[in-house]
């Protein structure tokens, strides 16, 4: 009966979309290719890879991680893929001894890291599951007043200077959540912090959000987030190669000193289970926090400092690691030098049946569609590239790697397709550039959604309950203050970072998209992440995990066989003049004697929206030379808005997204113009307008010579 329904569901959602599909001249083609590709991912077979995937814990350069790899890549030869494994050389550390222990007051009992531990748990004993620590901290020992920060943002060491508490010196603690962890140390970092302990609030994703595992699908007690705190901000990828790769055969001469890398935090990081960090919490003194600090633990959380002292002594034991990308091809038969790449990473902290292996999971099933087709004898217009990335969790490592090694073949690169976390519930959510999303959004109605209809149904029915829940707390409008068309359609986000999507945009102009299954997810980094709760509390019947290969599978198969590139420059020229629009007024509020001039930088904007309609409109008759033409300028038109290089992170080029160089994972668009004024920098926000007015303008040109 199962797949019956199915059968209807598809065909219903086939019919659907029968008027045609953006970029292709006749979609009746496209439509019966995948119909067919819909038909092949199976809910049981990628049970069997998340299965497998996840029996051993399989940290970045582990022989369980070697392991992980050869089962991707022999998944993609029997797809019929070539297929090859890709080595590199990265400096990684593992943690060698983690202490963390109450010195004072007298009778403050406290000793950590607890091993994580539930009853009834199958998973937790490994003895290889590693000790919680922070990749990419050194090592350090350190004994001091505590001081309770908060979310460890810039704004809670504000708020502390203000109450007239100094964290010079001291062992800060603050709670996960807000922003990057790598920012959280940074912040620590620049204010004086001897050391930084970071906790898992329950607050946040534990027992106050809804039961703890193995009751819930929450953070218990003893549950502690791993995670790097490698600045990804500064660069990704391996410490001591930025911009380059860190090939096995790479002379020594062309590494930096691990002491001298830009992305390398300088103090004591490590994380702790708010089991560990309530007994320091619970003592500290000096004034109350203020009462939006207030977590969920049983006590009034004051800031200190002291009279809690507490020790923490670690010795990271760092060494060049080998990891491993699986990279899988299959070659065009008519534009094989124009390419499209798909990935996800496959190392984990522990198991990882959420992050990233559920995502892995699905990727194998949109190879096993794809395979099909190839089996009967179908071959894509374009080149298509499956990687399987090593040492994201480490700081987006195999990505950045491969990107910078194939920099020069990536330049005819047309889009790259990410996927981290496959599934962590039924909620499905995206993000991408302006000129794809709408392309994302056409996806979504030809994708059955295990709850009926499509999955473009549900999305906007949460994108709209999300709408309707800020408008009525917020003023003004919701849509307008992020930057984004006030549509009426589902959200797509804008990409900031902490995924393996970054190096492709913003560091080689690669339009992207990245998509994800969400849901209540509060073991993300943990040894409970794994698969007794993945089939508990995550997908249960595989069916999300078959909802995310064929969404990833479709990506895929449009972009690779489309006439005319579906690209969408007018959004994205009136997504950034909106971008533009909120800029100046924030400029006019700081009220600097001589503002920004906006009129230049507004009506690039418009000339490249103006650009993107008429290629647009072009490409749906044009064939033969002229077709040519226009995909070509598409191609060629985000790499146009790269510029030399953010003014205080030159390896980040695009002039429109960045990751926040103090909120790390999320995005800042118009990066130079925005941050210069955090920075009260007037000539640099002027310098930084002028980059992106000749972006845009050098986007728009680029358009219209395909005219």
């Amino acid at each position: 009966m199962l797949l019956a329904l199915a059968g209807v569901s598809l065909a219903q959602t086939a019919n659907a979309n029968s008027e045609g599909i953006l970029g292709f001249h006749n979609a009746t083609t496209e439509q019966k290719l995948e119909e067919k590709f819909l038909a092949v991912p199976e809910p049981k077979l990628a049970q069997e890879h998340l299965r497998i995937l996840t029996s051993e814990p399989h940290i970045a350069g582990s022989v369980e991680d070697r392991k992980t790899a050869e089962y991707v890549a022999k998944k993609f030869r029997e797809a019929g893929l070539e297929t090859r494994i890709d080595s590199y050389r990265v400096w990684l550390n593992l943690p060698g001894e983690i202490l963390v222990e109450a010195t004072a007051p007298p009778g403050l009992k406290m000793r950590g890291p607890t091993r994580e531990h539930v009853e009834g748990d199958a998973y937790q004993d490994d003895s290889r599951v590693v000790t919680p620590f922070n990749g990419a901290s050194p090592s350090g020992e350190v004994e001091a007043e505590g001081v309770y920060a908060n979310y460890g943002r810039p704004e809670d060491f504000l708020k502390l200077k203000q109450m007239g508490v100094d964290v010079r010196g001291k062992v800060v603690i603050a709670r996960y959540g807000r922003n990057f962890r790598g920012v959280k140390a940074l912040t620590a970092q620049e204010e004086g912090a001897a050391a930084l302990i970071i906790y898992s609030d329950p607050m946040d994703d534990g027992y106050f959000q809804g039961d703890p595992y193995p009751v819930g699908p929450y953070r218990p007690a003893t549950g502690v987030q791993r995670g790097s705190v490698q600045f990804t901000f500064e660069y990704p990828g391996d410490a001591t190669t930025p911009g380059i790769a860190s090939t096995l055969d790479l002379p020594e001469s062309q590494r930096l000193a691990p002491e001298k890398a830009g992305n390398l935090p300088k103090i004591p990081v490590t994380p702790l289970s708010y089991a560990d960090a309530s007994p320091l919490l619970a003592r500290l003194g000096g004034p109350d926090s203020p009462r939006e600090w207030q977590g969920a633990l049983p006590f009034t959380y004051h800031v200190g400092p002291g009279p809690v002292r507490v020790h923490v002594k670690l010795v990271q034991n760092y060494r060049y690691t080998t990891i491993w990308n699986v990279i899988g091809s299959i070659r065009g038969n008519s534009e094989p030098e124009s390419l499209v790449v798909a990935g996800n990473h496959r190392d984990a902290w522990v198991y990882g049946a959420v992050d990233p292996s559920s995502g892995t999971a699905a990727m194998l099933e949109t190879v096993h569609g794809i395979g099909e087709l190839l089996k009967s004898g179908w071959r894509p217009r374009r080149t298509i590239i499956f990687g399987s990335w090593d040492a994201e969790e480490e700081g987006l490592i195999g990505s950045t790697e491969f990107a910078e090694q194939y920099a020069k073949s990536l330049q005819n690169a047309v889009a790259y397709f990410n996927m981290d976390i496959g599934v962590a519930g039924p909620d499905f959510g995206a993000s991408s550039v302006p000129s794809l999303k709408q392309f994302l959004r056409d996806i979504a109605r030809s994708v059955p959604s295990p709850k009926g209809g499509s999955v473009y149904d549900a999305w906007k029915e949460r994108s709209t309950s999300a709408h309707r829940t800020r408008e009525s707390a917020d003023t003004g409008s919701w849509a307008e203050r992020r930057g984004e068309s006030d549509s009426g359609e589902a959200h797509v986000g804008d990409l900031g970072s902490g995924s393996d999507y970054s190096a492709f945009l913003q560091h080689l102009g690669v339009p992207s998209t990245d998509i994800g299954s969400n849901g209540p997810y509060g073991v993300y980094h943990s040894a409970f992440d794994n698969y007794a709760w993945f089939v508990r509390f995550a997908d249960p019947n595989f069916t999300y995990e078959q909802e995310m290969a064929r969404f990833f599978g479709l990506e895929v198969l449009r972009m690779a066989q489309a006439d005319a590139l579906p690209f969408d420059y007018e959004l994205y020229g009136s997504e950034v003049r909106l971008h533009l629009e909120r800029a100046q007024r924030r400029a006019q509020e700081l009220g600097w004697r001589s503002q920004p001039d906006f009129g230049a930088s507004l009506k690039a904007a418009t000339h490249l929206a103006e650009a993107g309609r008429a290629v647009r409109k072009a490409g749906e008759s044009a064939g033969g030379a002229r077709l040519r033409r226009v995909n070509t300028a598409l191609m060629e038109a985000e790499r146009a808005m790269l510029g030399p290089g953010l003014r205080h992170r030159l390896w980040f080029r695009h002039t429109i997204y960045a990751p926040g160089e103090y909120t790390g994972y999320a995005a800042v668009v118009i990066p130079g113009v925005n941050e210069s004024m955090d920075r009260n920098d007037p000539s640099g926000a002027v310098e930084s307008l002028g980059e992106v007015t000749d972006a845009l303008e050098r986007a728009a040109s680029v358009l219209e010579s395909a005219l």
